[in-house]
């Protein structure tokens, strides 16, 4: 076809078009924890990503993080990576929604957590940590777990049921962007103890619609939210039920992050998302 640049959105470019070809490569959790992901996807990952990576013209990475990891892992040159970070959808801000709280059953303080349910999210030690506030303390929120299924979700399910927590964790599957809104704005603490992101966009969405954050110090969501969020040891089950109790047993703690959070994502902007992804298009076709 005679297209003047093929941009492909998530590591798929034509194997022998003579054209410029960008590719976006969110991370590299495929093949960092494969333990995470389906053998499937695993073995197709290590086939296709280099190969794309050596064969785009350029490629473009949401996070200075992954541009690190890729060059490293593949040989890749530095200059031949663009940093285009992601931002909130102008959707989200905040807006409340009792009448989603009333379905939702949501009467009291709630911690909230977005996102696809799978491995990688970390949400067992989330559970477990979320127990563990519960018996120690005399803190009684519900956890709200919003996300459609993903890889591993009925082993997840059963793991809320075997921990004896299942009437104080709400599971609302997939939800769309005007619902999240309502819970963002809502929620006394968001929460996004993720092992690994290539850049972290729930985290964003909650500081953008008013939520104070917990999330992990890990190299991707450190680049992303800054010292907008109170951070935590995504594998330290203490560390995550300690950040949940100061959060909600702290009001100037919550209203904090909460007022950090919403001077740090006037950052970011889609507009600005556009202008890094369009200099890009343009370097390739001069």
């Amino acid at each position: 076809n005679p297209f003047d640049l093929f941009h492909g959105t998530n590591y798929e470019i034509p194997f022998w078009s003579r054209r410029p070809t960008v590719v976006t490569i969110h991370d590299l959790s495929l093949l960092l924890l494969s333990g995470v992901h389906s053998d499937k996807l695993v073995w197709r990952a290590r086939w296709r990503l280099p190969w794309m990576a050596k064969r785009a013209s350029k490629i473009i990475t949401p996070s200075n993080s992954i541009k690190t990891e890729l060059c490293e892992a593949f040989g890749i040159h530095p200059d031949k990576v663009s940093v285009t970070p992601e931002a909130p959808r102008p959707v989200f801000k905040k807006r409340e929604d009792p009448e989603l709280l009333r379905r939702l059953g949501l009467e009291g303080d709630f911690i909230l957590f977005v996102g696809t349910i799978e491995p990688r999210k970390n949400l067992r030690r989330l559970v477990e940590a979320f127990d563990r506030m519960l018996r120690n303390t005399s803190l009684s929120p519900k956890l709200v777990i919003a996300g459609g299924q993903g890889w591993m979700m009925d082993d997840f399910v059963s793991f809320v049921r075997q921990q004896g927590v299942g009437d104080r964790v709400c599971l609302t599957g997939y939800l769309e962007d005007e619902d999240l809104c309502g819970l963002y704005s809502s929620c006394a603490a968001f929460i996004y103890p993720s092992l690994y992101e290539g850049f972290g966009l729930p985290p964003l969405e909650a500081m953008a619609c008013g939520a104070p954050v917990i999330t992990s110090r890990t190299p991707a969501l450190l680049e992303t939210v800054g010292n907008a969020a109170r951070l935590i040891d995504p594998k330290d089950v203490d560390d995550i039920a300690l950040a949940m109790t100061e959060m909600l047993s702290d009001v100037r703690a919550r209203e904090h992050y909460a007022e950090l959070g919403k001077v740090h994502v006037k950052k970011f902007s889609w507009e600005q998302t556009v202008q890094k992804t369009l200099e890009v298009y343009r370097e390739l076709l001069r």
